[in-house]
């Protein structure tokens, strides 16, 4: 694909990281399994090495299934360069661990994935690395927060599960200011929504079990940095780690990738229809959706995001826990389960309120995390009326 064309990102999910010339016109990349990669003579394995990206050397470091893989997500990004690991998770914590050491502090938004608290509250604080936790809301006076020893901002925009959106430019202002690096859990973007480098973030995390691979499938994660520095030191890490994910998910994050901007156009459009229709809802008491118009983060969201995706939450006004049962265990169409971002519509009821640290969560409602999927938006609320009356008749 021409780098020099100023393609729109629909054109560039279709034809980003394909090179069907080198593989005799194929037009899906090949999956090519190895561990052991063949040198031709002894030069060539003096000269061998991981480095530079896409170098054949060893298959823990990926073969050209997973290096075209790379390759479109970084463009989709606006990057320099992506590196696939095994979860989401697995680039939580790769990023992470690339740009820290004991001694450092790190500040991790209040909103964050559970994961990530997991992380920073055992394995960083085990080696010495101080987290402290900020209001997601705070902006450019995160400058306040940020030390000497501070390495790492860690940002995601929207929150997970409440869903507030973070000035992204005027925190990375602040860190850049005093030589941190600015992490930005860019799943909810899918990444066509949100370019984070033009925001200034430097390191860009993304679930890519979500919406890229889009079927509920594989799980995948992806580190994307904005310069060719910061991408040696990720991947130095994610050798370091020993991290590696197989050519079959590629292929198959590959083939979900194609589809990705019709997939992103439906959740956007029923996920907002389904939002509207909650806000009317007697049982409901309030919609988290920054997409919503009265939502507090929505000039954020439609300053630096050009659509939505299909998760937010919303609170239930109080209920008992048998009540919530009656609702959620017969629901038709709508699952109960982790994870998000494929075809299938999900209902997961989650509490806030114990992992927050830095701003608290007093809302006495249930809040339920919803996902939007591919369903007919008037099937979806059809079945999401009927778990309604039957809470109210529990």
């Amino acid at each position: 694909m021409s780098a020099n064309k100023d393609f729109k990102s629909s054109t560039r999910l279709v034809h980003a990281g394909r090179r069907s010339r080198e593989y005799h016109g194929v037009v899906n990349p090949p999956v090519l399994h190895a561990s052991t990669i063949l040198f031709e003579n002894l030069e060539a394995l003096d000269k061998a090495s991981p480095f530079p990206h896409g170098s054949d050397f060893y298959g823990r470091h990926g073969t050209p299934t997973r290096y075209l893989l790379e390759e479109a997500v970084a463009e989709l990004e606006g990057g320099y360069g992506t590196l696939c690991v095994s979860s989401g998770v697995a680039a939580i914590t790769n990023s992470i661990l690339a740009f820290v050491k004991p001694g450092d502090h790190v500040l991790i938004t209040d909103s964050t994935y559970y994961p990530t608290r997991n992380l920073a509250n055992t394995f960083l604080k085990k080696f010495g690395v101080e987290v402290e936790y900020y209001d997601p809301t705070i902006g450019g006076d995160i400058s306040a927060l940020i030390r000497d020893n501070t390495t790492v901002v860690w940002c995601e925009s929207p929150g997970s599960l409440t869903f507030e959106m973070q000035d992204i430019p005027a925190i990375a202002k602040a860190a850049h200011a005093k030589n941190a690096k600015v992490l930005l859990d860019n799943t909810w973007a899918a990444p066509t929504l949100c370019r984070p480098f033009e925001l200034g973030v430097d390191v860009s995390i993304q679930a890519g079990t979500k919406y890229i691979v889009g079927h509920s499938d594989v799980m995948m994660g992806t580190i994307t940095a904005a310069t060719e520095e910061d991408f040696i030191t990720c991947k130095k890490q994610v050798i370091l780690s020993g991290d590696s994910i197989g050519p079959d998910d590629c292929y198959l994050a590959q083939r979900g990738l194609r589809t990705l901007n019709v997939r992103l156009r439906q959740h956007h459009e029923s996920g907002l229809a389904i939002a509207k229709w909650l806000q009317g809802r007697p049982e409901v008491s309030r919609v988290l959706h920054p997409g919503l118009p009265d939502d507090p983060g929505h000039a954020i969201w439609k300053r630096d995001f050009i659509g939505a995706s299909g998760l937010f939450s919303f609170v239930l006004h109080p209920v008992e826990r048998p009540q919530l049962a009656k609702m959620v265990d017969h629901m038709d169409l709508f699952g109960m389960g982790f994870s998000w971002g494929g075809f299938e519509s999900l209902l997961l009821p989650s509490d806030p309120k114990n992992i927050r640290t830095a701003t608290t969560w007093n809302d006495p409602g249930q809040l339920v995390r919803i996902h939007v999927g591919l369903e007919d938006t008037d099937d979806l609320i059809a079945d999401l009326a009927a778990g309604f009356e039957r809470l109210k008749s529990a």
